[in-house]
């Protein structure tokens, strides 16, 4: 399993920067192929497309000698060797013969071993694995270059039919067709550097140090019967502050087997030409120019500790080789690659990043309990979640459960949390979605039966649309208020019915005010689109629209400040005597509060703008307001945009500092989402994408959290909670498609204790047998986490 970021193996080209577009000789006989790069995506892509038509004219050239490369152990999940096994019985054989393999993960942190079984590796040496695509090419007749640069990519392209670039991450036919590919590459916060001991692990091994520096890392797995492969990694600061920017290659290694002498037996470590390094996450626009196209890290890298970049390279090259067979032609087949492949990789990918950036944030996981850590650990990508490891190791599962608290057969998500003086039944939120469909800001029958049909959906906590202060802080005509008596006595309705009818469900209101995002169209007309009469002026921390063609907000002044700082005060008086069991101040999305807290939206030059302590002056100023109103036992939540995802805009630093500053002011949790701030944003989508802010306050600042964002199963639920990522998990879009998710999602775990509640009138329907679940064993995935 060698670094994705490690010193190429295969040839890195000598083309020259050139803009032309390399185009295919006229074809009618068998392919010409030219591989860049002898690494073992390259050698397996050339090996594929001989042995399907040994017409072919395939060639690799390998800068490298056959018995060069770089790295130890390389590590292959069984959904790859199915692959292999279909695709090539013969390198399949070969693979076999020399595979170490192993089911058990050891995690050691603070003198405590955990181990959790049912994983699944199989592992070999680098050297050996490219002997046997050495031999295996050879024999198919591939032509292979060794110690020879490969001629140029223009070149290559007007000789051949198809190149492939197998050049590793510094790929040079990658920037010579920079403008075609478009790559993007990210560098990282960890300094790692890769070794080997001789003997064998009898697990994958994940070893914690905590030193005078700072904590560090070592990640080890064995790879032949007398060799294991030791990645020691730790954060940049603490590698600078240990002195490993100074030491020299043998003195690194040296201090690195004394940093791990425990688990090593005190052994030593060696290295093969090992240095420190940094990972490198490549995503390139696309992957084919013409007749090149990108294979392995040159088109992809994913971090080293959930997989292996051979893994993916091989698979690149199983599914190249299977669209050639079937497409018409070059072109054509090479879409269908990309086609195929980029939404596989793009979600391996983000299960990289994810754990990748687990391990830089790993300080903040060393006071979890020894059981939870070791489960954090192992879901940290959200590829294992909680179900697949109770598959995988019930008794590990169970274990974790019991020092969390849950008592026997409850699920994580079926125990209770209390929040000052209010206690959930469990830790479902249904998360506060607009609905657009009050009348002058008066709640009708509608509100009625959506929130009271999700209250007797078992939820532990429903929460209400935004409701505006006022109402010139609607979004949109249809938005709800409590700037009336009216208004509160439509939503003491809301809130009776939910408490006699769905006893055991609390309801929160969320307060807020449009800002510069008012005076627009029903979300279904048009959304963030102006109204096209009917306007009413807007107001904001600065006069700045929120898109073209956006109505241009006046800026607050001191007086309007106070103003608005009143009615948010005056709607949280009448929330508590509408009945309502929390509060949420709504300061995320771009709306008025958000707007002073963002850089991007908040140009002003008085007390309220500049640094972030200025910036967070009045949104602190209303939450004061709010909470000196507000019953002192009801809770009181602020929901936050904890990334901007626009350049110059807030971070995920400030996220945290913004946190802290409400905790600090009486914030009972802070409900963390991202985004909506500004039109040109480019969020990073994906499964529980917001989640990791919500980690790293709940962990930096201590204070209870609700993530949201793309969760969508009780098991990313469940996975969540009992990792110690979240306190409650709010829920949105799956609440709109079954109001009743949190009841199926109890009978769906054959759970039907106090946390899932039933309503007297539907416990029949606890019992019906479901038809959606299966106890089959899932797929094992290699590398944990």
């Amino acid at each position: 399993m060698p670094p994705s970021d490690a010193p190429t193996s295969g040839a890195r080209g000598t083309a020259r920067a050139t803009t032309a577009n390399p185009q295919p000789p006229t074809t009618g006989h068998p392919l010409r192929v030219a591989i860049i790069g002898g690494g073992p995506g390259g050698l397996y892509a050339a090996a594929l497309l001989k042995r399907l038509d040994p017409a072919r004219d395939v060639t690799v050239w390998e800068r490298n000698a056959p018995d060069e490369t770089f790295g130890f152990g390389v590590v292959l999940s069984d959904e790859t060797l199915g692959g292999i096994e279909h695709a090539d019985p013969v390198v399949y054989a070969a693979l076999q013969k020399d595979f170490i393999r192993w089911d058990d993960i050891d995690i050691v942190h603070r003198g405590t071993r955990h181990t959790s079984g049912g994983h699944g590796f199989a592992a070999l040496g680098r050297h050996r694995l490219l002997e046997i695509l050495h031999d295996r090419c050879r024999s198919l007749g591939v032509k292979i270059h060794f110690r020879t640069e490969a001629p140029s990519a223009d070149r290559l392209a007007a000789d051949h039919d198809l190149v492939i670039a197998a050049d590793g991450v510094h790929s040079t036919t990658r920037e010579t067709y920079a403008h075609a590919f478009r790559p993007h590459v990210a560098e990282h916060r960890c300094r790692y550097i890769w070794l080997a001991a001789d003997f064998a692990f009898d697990a994958f091994r994940f070893e914690i140090a905590e030193t005078e520096h700072g904590v560090m890392q070592l990640h080890g797995y064995p790879y032949a019967a007398d060799a294991s492969t030791v990645i020691v990694e730790m954060h940049e600061e603490v590698w600078r502050a240990a002195g490993f920017g100074e030491a020299t290659p043998q003195e690194s290694v040296e201090r690195c087997a004394k940093l791990f002498a425990d688990v090593l037996g005190g052994r030593t470590l060696r290295s093969n030409k090992s240095a420190w390094t940094t990972f490198r996450t490549v995503v390139n626009d696309r992957w084919s120019h013409g007749n090149v196209v990108l294979l392995g890290d040159a088109a992809h890298t994913a971090h080293f500790s959930i997989g292996s970049g051979t893994k993916l390279a091989v698979e690149d090259a199983l599914a190249l080789a299977a669209c050639l067979e079937e497409q018409p032609d070059v072109p054509m087949a090479l879409a269908a690659y990309e086609e195929e492949r980029r939404p596989v990789v793009a979600s391996t990918q983000r299960a990289a990043r994810a754990s990748l950036e687990w391990f830089e944030n790993l300080r903040l996981y060393l006071g979890q309990p020894p059981r939870q850590f070791a489960f954090n650990l192992l879901t940290r990508s959200r590829r294992v979640t909680h179900d697949n490891l109770r598959l995988r190791d019930a008794h590990f599962t169970e274990a974790v459960e019991r020092e969390f608290g849950c008592p026997p057969g409850t699920p994580p998500m079926f125990t209770p949390f209390r929040l000052r003086g209010l206690t959930l039944r469990n830790r479902v939120v249904v998360s506060p979605m607009d609905m657009y469909s009050a009348i002058d800001g008066v709640p009708g029958d509608f509100h009625l039966v959506h929130l009271g049909a999700r209250a007797l959906g078992g939820a532990g906590l429903v929460m209400t649309e935004m409701v505006c202060v006022s109402a010139q802080g609607r979004i949109t005509p249809g938005c709800a208020g409590l700037y009336t008596g009216r208004q509160a006595e439509a939503w003491r309705r809301v809130t009776d019915f939910v408490h006699t009818r769905a006893p055991g469900t609390a309801i929160g209101v969320q307060l807020g005010h449009s800002g510069r995002k008012g005076s627009t169209k029903l979300m279904w007309e048009g959304m963030d689109e102006p109204l096209p009469d009917g306007n009413w002026p807007l107001v904001a921390a600065s006069p700045l629209p929120y898109k073209p063609g956006s109505q241009t907000p006046r800026q607050l002044s001191r007086a309007q400040l106070t103003d608005i700082r009143e009615q948010f005060a005056t709607a949280a008086w009448r929330a508590a005597r509408a009945g309502f069991d929390l509060l949420e101040l709504h300061c995320a999305h771009g709306y008025l509060l958000s707007g002073f807290l963002s850089p991007l939206t908040n140009h002003r030059t008085d007390a309220y703008g500049g640094s972030l302590e200025k910036r967070l002056r009045f949104p602190l100023e209303v939450f004061d307001a709010v909470r000196a109103v507000w019953p002192a036992e009801r809770p009181m939540t602020v929901r936050i945009s904890a990334s901007d995802w626009a350049e110059g805009g807030t971070t995920a630093e400030d996220a945290v500092e913004i946190a802290r500053a409400f905790a600090a002011h009486g914030a009972d949790a802070i409900d963390v989402s991202t985004g909506q701030v500004v039109a040109e944003e480019r969020p990073d989508f994906g499964r529980s994408y917001q989640t990791p802010f919500a980690d790293r306050i709940r962990h930096e600042v201590r204070v209870p959290v609700l993530a949201v964002g793309a969760i969508s199963s009780w098991d990313d639920v469940n996975s969540l909670i009992l990792a110690g990522r979240t306190d409650l998990c709010a829920l949105a879009r799956p609440h709109l498609y079954d109001p009743h998710w949190t009841l199926h999602a109890a009978a769906e775990q054959g759970y039907d204790g106090p946390g899932a509640g039933w309503p007297a009138p539907y416990r029949a329907g606890s019992r019906r047998p479901q038809t959606g679940r299966t106890d089959a064993p899932r797929p094992r995935l290699s590398l944990g986490g």
